[in-house]
């Protein structure tokens, strides 16, 4: 048996015994989840929750800034970037952002792995803020919100971790790229969807994690699947089968975008271009 097929044999025989080894959620965002759980919370309480993680707290002043917020009064304090954002949003912003954490390896390969991984999450996520942003302008009473998207977007893809750990102990599958392409299409959305349910995500997030990828699964509502989709697509992460203005018009009929060169238009470019900026400095 080849390396290659040893590994996937490996991975499936774990997803089904339930016995991968699954990340677990940055310290600091369970913290924030936990915090912001609690009914009695505060503003106070949860920017000293915040706090606690220096890297965490230079990213939610850098997004209480940000043009992607459309602020143009500089907050100085965690507390103030606390109460601009609001209790309401912290929760999932801030477990976005924590999400950085978990692409680091000690191994060389898996690292440039990761990297790139992750400069595409950045990417598909940035452009799935703004598509949300623009359609809510449109749709204020959609049911659908911009922390939501922020996070959905920022896990779509959790699943590739596992499977780079497992890899990382056969060194030579990272000799074939292809392979890997191949077993993270195939197995990351189920392993994605094990990891949202241990980190007791609600199932929102488990559909986008499970289904994103997959183009039997059609929401008939304008869902955050679809806003992932279309930058997933749009990031030439996501391959499809038909032309790029048959794939897009689907979802100006659905109405969240109003044409199908909405993508390469300045409103669209100019909200991508100040989302990006929250993760890349």
């Amino acid at each position: 048996m080849s390396s290659e097929n040893a590994l996937l044999t490996i991975l499936a025989e774990k997803i089904k015994n339930d016995s991968l080894v699954l990340p677990t959620l940055p310290d600091i965002a369970m913290k924030v989840r936990q915090a912001a759980d609690d009914p009695e919370i505060n503003l106070q309480t949860m920017a000293e929750v915040i706090a606690q993680d220096p890297a965490l707290t230079a990213r939610m002043l850098k997004i209480a800034n940000s043009a992607y917020l459309g602020r143009t009064v500089k907050v100085e304090s965690l507390n103030q970037a606390v109460t601009r954002i609001g209790l309401r949003h912290i929760k999932n912003i801030a477990t976005a952002l924590a999400m950085e954490q978990l692409f680091i390896s000690q191994n060389e390969i898996v690292t440039e792995f990761l990297d790139k991984i992750w400069l595409y999450t950045i990417d598909v996520s940035a452009k799935s803020m703004a598509l949300m942003k623009l359609y809510k302008s449109r749709n204020k009473h959609s049911a659908v919100n911009l922390d939501t998207i922020t996070l959905a977007a920022m896990v779509h893809n959790i699943g590739v971790l596992p499977i780079l750990t497992e890899a990382e102990k056969h060194p030579e599958v990272f000799a074939n790229p292809d392979f890997l392409d191949g077993a993270i299409a195939r197995l990351s959305g189920r392993i994605g969807g094990s990891i949202m349910r241990k980190w007791e995500f609600s199932q929102e997030f488990v559909t986008v994690v499970e289904r994103w990828s997959d183009r039997r699964y059609e929401p008939d509502n304008v869902s955050y699947i679809d806003f992932v989709r279309i930058a997933a697509m749009d990031a030439g992460v996501m391959p499809i089968t038909e032309t790029r203005d048959a794939f897009l018009g689907r979802y100006v009929e659905k109405g969240i975008i109003p044409d199908e060169d909405y993508l390469i238009e300045d409103e669209f470019l100019e909200e991508y271009n100040a989302a990006k900026t929250i993760f890349i400095d």
